[in-house]
């Protein structure tokens, strides 16, 4: 299991977002303990002001059980989850929230509610996923996608994977985002697709397709991660080993190297969805509180961004 403590990392997050105003967000059904309880501690941190969205004896009975003081937070009663998710983006429509974050509910009706095409969250760029995490044995914070959305993403939907992960970097105080295109292999090979997608992402790069960040691929994940690995290879790179965003090939990859870092590296994994019109935090029952808390420092700093810079 990831641990509870961490390696500082998450916390140089949680000190650059606590300067910052609370984000009203709107929590969509908490009605257990684990979405209660992250809302409400982030809340604490001064991180969010949250709008509990949901069924009002469930959100009441939930905080009961589990000894969460609700205090003055609001809540704003729906009839089941399916009108949870609905009322939570309505709100972001109407200008009340500025994040939206689940709660209890299933991610797909949450997602649902956030890509219908009447009534949404849909603007011109793909939605995408990322996990933001606190690796022990690597040196800073780093950003995996597409783990949870795009299933089998095409060189389109990678662009558009590549530049929302470049501008949550860049909200996370980034200059430059160093981005490593991964393969199972560094060289473009005519029998694998997602050598040719890595290639073309970095001449579209060059080109001003994507800006922003400095990107390098196809990369091995060892010569991606590890700039002695690079140099055995002969591989001559700004990118490879200090990646701050691994962009995988598919959503499969994605997932399994996310989790594989979480069990077996006890690796935190703050969840993100990008793309639509606010920031949406997408927490897994199996986080802890520190990651939840986490994923609501890295909403709120893309938050204000977009305040300056809608």
């Amino acid at each position: 299991m990831a641990q509870e403590t961490g390696t500082g990392k998450y916390e140089q997050l949680l000190v650059r977002s606590s300067s910052l105003p609370a984000i009203p967000t709107a929590v969509a059904h908490p009605c257990d303990a684990a979405a209660l309880s992250g809302a409400v501690e982030a809340a604490k941190h001064g991180l969010i002001i949250p709008l509990l969205v949901g069924p009002s004896a469930k959100i009441a009975d939930a905080a009961a059980s589990a000894g969460i003081d609700l205090g003055q937070l609001q809540i704003i009663d729906t009839p089941h989850s399916h009108a949870s998710a609905a009322r939570a983006v309505e709100l972001i429509r109407e200008g009340r929230a500025e994040i939206l974050m689940k709660g209890s509910l299933h991610t797909d009706e949450l997602m649902a509610a956030v890509v219908a095409r009447e009534g949404g969250l849909r603007t011109g760029r793909r939605i995408s996923h990322v996990f933001v995490m606190d690796v022990p044995t690597y040196h800073k914070v780093l950003i995996v996608t597409d783990g949870a959305i795009n299933i089998a993403p095409t060189l389109g939907d990678k662009a558009d994977i590549c530049q929302n992960a470049i501008d949550l970097a860049i909200s996370l105080g980034l200059a430059t985002p160093k981005v490593a295109i991964l393969a199972a292999v560094e060289t473009v090979i005519a029998k694998m697709p997602a050598t040719f997608d890595a290639a073309a992402l970095c001449k579209m790069a060059q080109r001003g397709q994507i800006t922003g960040g400095i990107l390098d691929g196809p990369l091995a994940f060892d010569n991606a991660i590890s700039a002695n690995a690079a140099a055995i290879k002969g591989i001559q790179s700004q990118v490879a080993g200090d990646p701050d965003i691994l962009l995988v090939p598919d959503l499969e990859a994605g997932n399994i190297l996310a989790k594989q870092l979480s069990f077996l590296a006890n690796a935190d994994s703050a969840g993100l969805v990008l793309g639509a019109r606010v920031p949406v935090i997408l927490a897994s029952r199996a986080d802890s509180v520190r990651s939840r808390i986490a994923s609501c420092a890295v909403a709120t700093l893309v938050a204000h961004a977009r305040r300056t810079k809608p």
